[in-house]
């Protein structure tokens, strides 16, 4: 965790940091550790991160720190450890499962054949030789199932292609079947998780932590909200949210739930028709929403999402969240649950100290 709050995300530097900086000499007490150690440890606990989370929040809570009436959401475009050039078509990820499986194949026969010849003890020399065959096998195997991920994968990816030539040019990565191409803040794409964040506009604390690896934002605040709920016991009654996720579906159900939307309205294009003024179709959840959105009030209060979401993610960058060294969707979530916990906990010195820093 101090490690996080240094923006120091790679295992092998944190294991070097703990044989040679004072400060993480003395955390770590003279127990010995190794970065397989580190690297295992932060992405093997996600529900204990998750509980961790909570059980932050009711501590700041019981201090009065955290106040969930008005919350907003935002999301955040991370690069993903894949590389572009990783990502395969449907007909190449067959072609390099067969040549994955016969190299699998190939190696276990090489590795039976010396056991075979040789069944008593090793020497020394021969050890270290069925050392290095242990590892090419491991690392055989490992590139077998990540292209058999990547190819269970390719349904999902189709799937949320429009066209039928989309679908056909539809990509999968080898290295992380769960990475998908993003638009990223500077127009480029690249490979990449998106990070939705929930947090309260008073004190800036973090409330609710979900990665996915959809580019759209459309259906994230609903069951964001419900994490809120179930994390905090208190029921947001407002709820910030940007342009992209302010789908009509997502203001009928926020509505539903108690929530009061602020988002931004847009004036339909062609028309006379201002923001404010209801559309054909529109529930009555949507059309108090653009009435709503055209009073002045109202803008007032979205400005706090800016205020608040686009702080908080630059101090969550600050951490080190430029580009995930893990790989899968439940590994980057627990490096995401690692960095609300971090930003919730330096929140909760600053508040108790009265900083607002």
């Amino acid at each position: 965790m101090y490690a996080t709050a240094d923006g120091i995300g790679k295992a092998r530097q944190l294991d070097r940091l703990c044989h040679e900086h004072d400060a993480y000499r003395w955390l770590r007490g003279g127990v010995p550790i190794n970065y397989h150690m580190l690297s295992d440890f932060r992405v093997e606990h996600g529900q204990a991160l998750n509980d961790l989370l909570s059980e932050i929040l009711a501590a700041m809570m019981a201090e009065s720190l955290v106040n969930c009436d008005r919350v907003s959401q935002d999301g955040l475009r991370v690069r993903a450890s894949a590389g572009a050039s990783s990502f395969r078509r449907e007909e190449r990820l067959k072609s390099l499962l067969e040549q994955a499986q016969e190299r699998v194949k190939r190696l276990a026969e090489v590795s039976q054949a010396e056991r075979e010849a040789n069944p008593e003890q090793p020497a020394e020399a021969d050890r270290a030789s069925r050392r290095e065959q242990a590892a090419r096998e491991r690392a055989a195997r490992e590139r077998q199932e990540r292209i058999e991920r990547a190819l269970k994968e390719m349904p999902s990816v189709k799937a949320a292609k429009k066209t039928e030539e989309k679908r056909e040019q539809a990509r999968v990565s080898t290295t992380d079947p769960e990475a998908r191409v993003m638009k990223m803040p500077d127009g480029g794409y690249r490979p990449a998780f998106n990070i939705q964040l929930a947090t309260t506009t008073d004190k800036q604390v973090i409330v609710g932590v979900s990665v996915t690896n959809q580019g759209t934002e459309g259906d994230e605040a609903p069951p964001m909200r419900e994490q809120v709920v179930k994390r905090t016991e208190q029921q947001p009654k407002e709820y910030l949210i940007d342009g992209g996720q302010a789908t009509l579906r997502t203001i009928d159900k926020l509505t539903a739930a108690g929530s009061t939307v602020y988002a931004p309205t847009q004036a339909p294009r062609g028309t006379k028709r201002t923001q404010a003024e209801p559309r054909p179709g529109d529930s009555a959840a949507v059309a108090a929403w653009r009435a709503r959105m055209a009073t002045e009030e109202a803008k007032a209060i979205y400005k706090e999402r800016a205020a608040t979401s686009e702080c908080v993610n630059a101090r969550v960058r600050q951490h080190g969240l430029y580009q995930f060294v893990v790989r899968g969707l439940t590994k980057v979530t627990c490096v995401a649950l690692w960095l609300a916990i971090t930003h919730d906990l330096l929140r909760w010195i600053a508040l108790t100290n009265g900083s607002t820093s």
